[in-house]
């Protein structure tokens, strides 16, 4: 396995990329080159629409959408696959949607209750069974600079995220 993670330089690409010929597809050219090195490429994209992340979708097969249990996040998942018809459309008829995440889910809340049985209602099988809930342990996990899964393998937040693993395992062709 290979991280590589982002660093403050990627906050200038964005403009960089502006100037660009052929810029949506700056990330694509770079990926393909080691494309067949891996089962499985994760790119982890900002909760923007900007082109960093239209050059996320040019070069992907599959989107997952992490969406916060909150309503206003609903609007954001819109705008979302509004931004992927484009990208099909134009730029990868071979991008798909994986699947819908919930997120930040406190199931103590009538609210996020409301909101994630919206989300089903709207989008049906798309949204994944696994559902990230709402736990002290995922920001501890930051300050410690390690994964839940190793953090606290034994919480209920790393097991979700074994289950949310096998589910998109199931759901991507792989190979």
């Amino acid at each position: 396995m290979d991280l590589l993670p982002a660093n403050i330089d990627l906050s200038a690409a964005e403009v960089q990329l502006v100037s660009e010929v052929a810029r949506e597809q700056t990330l694509k050219r770079v990926i393909d080159k080691v494309r067949d090195q891996y089962d499985i490429i994760l790119i982890d994209c900002a909760p923007s629409l900007g082109l960093l992340t239209i050059n996320a979708l040019t070069a992907s097969d599959y989107v997952v959408v992490p969406l916060e249990c909150e309503f206003f996040a609903l609007r954001g998942v819109a705008l979302l696959t509004d931004t992927i018809d484009k990208v099909q459309d134009r730029l990868n008829p071979d991008l798909e949607i994986l699947g819908i995440l919930g997120t930040m889910f406190d199931p103590r809340t009538l609210h996020a209750r409301e909101v994630m049985e919206r989300v089903v209602q709207a989008f049906g099988d798309i949204v994944f069974h696994t559902v990230i809930k709402r736990t002290i342990k995922f920001p501890e996990t930051t300050v410690a600079g390690e994964p839940i899964t190793t953090y606290a393998s034994s919480s209920p937040g790393a097991e979700a995220y074994r289950n949310l693993a096998k589910e998109v395992l199931a759901r991507c062709r792989v190979g």
